[in-house]
């Protein structure tokens, strides 16, 4: 069951019959884009619930990655949400969160790997398909492998903090057609990994598709 808890939202006046990129990305499967800086890079929920763990790259050097720590230290908050600017390792914005219509993106809970659902979850997971796979496979061609990896943002995902401390995955704040729009403040590498988990429910126990849409500056 879908959280009914109520966040602010921002609509985007940018409008789908416009974009330069539709596609649709299956539950578990991935993408890697280039958004031009100016440009505009929407992921929407179709079915509500769904985790989209995202990546994103100084195009030009891909050494130089989103940096969860210096995006929440820099803003004072732990989640992402409109107005929400992403920082690079050098500090450096890469993208700004212009509209979203979920309320709250987890940036603190990582992607699930094969290694860690063991961890977590028993041996019986260790051959489910994972996050970090999809990352690899899909962000090769750009030159992303192990060491270009690092923690990722969470679009729609529901990580609370707890009173001690510490982290725990509960039902998702999403619903079916919520989405969330950044602008790139440079030319950027998107990589996205459709999140397949399903022993937490990060996607409600039943991965699903989502819409990637894009328009230029």
């Amino acid at each position: 069951m879908t959280a009914t808890l109520t966040l602010p939202t921002v609509e985007s006046a940018l409008r789908a019959e416009d974009a330069v990129l539709d596609v649709t990305v299956a539950a578990g499967d991935g993408f890697l884009g280039r958004v031009p800086a100016g440009g505009s890079f929407r992921i929407v929920d179709l079915h509500g619930n769904q985790a989209a763990d995202t990546l994103f790259y100084d195009a030009d050097d891909v050494t130089n990655r989103y940096s969860a720590m210096d995006t929440i230290r820099e803003q004072r908050a732990a989640y992402l949400t409109a107005g929400s600017r992403l920082l690079s390792q050098d500090g450096d914005p890469l993208v700004t969160i212009t509209a979203d219509t979920c309320g709250r993106h987890d940036t603190l809970g990582g992607a699930c790997a094969q290694e860690s659902n063991v961890v977590r979850y028993g041996m019986h997971t260790r051959h489910q398909h994972a996050c970090r796979e999809t990352f690899l496979r899909y962000g090769a061609p750009a030159g992303i492998g192990a060491r270009e990896l690092g923690h990722n943002v969470n679009f729609f995902m529901n990580v609370p903090l707890t009173p001690d401390g510490g982290l725990s995955f509960a039902d998702g704040l999403s619903a079916p057609g919520r989405y969330v729009e950044v602008r790139a403040e440079r030319d950027v590498l998107v990589l996205i990994s459709n999140c397949p988990q399903l022993n937490n429910p990060c996607n409600g126990w039943d991965p699903t598709p989502i819409r990637l849409l894009g328009w230029t500056a």
